[in-house]
């Protein structure tokens, strides 16, 4: 088994050698097909707190051990925004697309969080190129994003990220 790398104090995590896509023409052949996966990462508590500060949020099942315990977890968890949050990072390890133009954050499809995260859990990015939508002056394409969660059946979170190609 491999080393998972460990996302704390707000280390860029090394990348794994991506998939190469020649621009847009190179996506429009992936429709419909899984392009890969991230390597594993953990994400430790000193994240989930800091997260939970840069955020305002103070739910206690990030922070407190005892009270994610009362909730019926085995200990603390990962945010549910801080796992979305983790797929514009691990991305680039996956998927490099060769684009003459600037890629801009359109939004975001169908948020999911199918189950927890535990804190220290491994994770991984696994991307597929769901749709590409040409303009006018930009090509919109959704990427369909899966955290995995190792060890789990269920995903720690699914979404359809949109990014507009100019």
């Amino acid at each position: 088994m491999s080393q998972a790398r460990v996302i704390s104090n707000a280390t860029i995590l090394s990348r794994a050698a991506p998939i190469v896509v020649q621009g847009i023409a190179g996506l429009r052949r992936h429709v419909g097909t899984t392009v890969g996966s991230s390597p594993w990462v953990s994400v430790d508590q000193a994240s989930v707190s800091r997260f939970g500060t840069v955020t305002f949020d103070r739910n206690p099942l990030h922070v407190d051990v005892e009270a994610a315990r009362a909730a019926g977890f085995d200990g603390t968890i990962v945010h549910g925004f801080l796992s979305l949050a983790l797929v514009a990072g691990l991305m680039s390890s996956v998927l490099r697309v060769d684009h003459d133009g600037a890629v801009l954050n359109y939004g975001v499809d169908r948020v999911r969080f199918p189950a927890p995260v535990r804190v220290g859990a491994r994770v991984r990015l696994t991307m597929a190129v769901a749709v590409v939508a040409e303009a006018e002056h930009h090509t919109d394409v959704t990427y369909r994003c899966v955290v995995e969660v190792e060890g789990q059946e269920r995903p720690g979170c699914v979404a359809g990220l949109i990014l507009r190609y100019l």
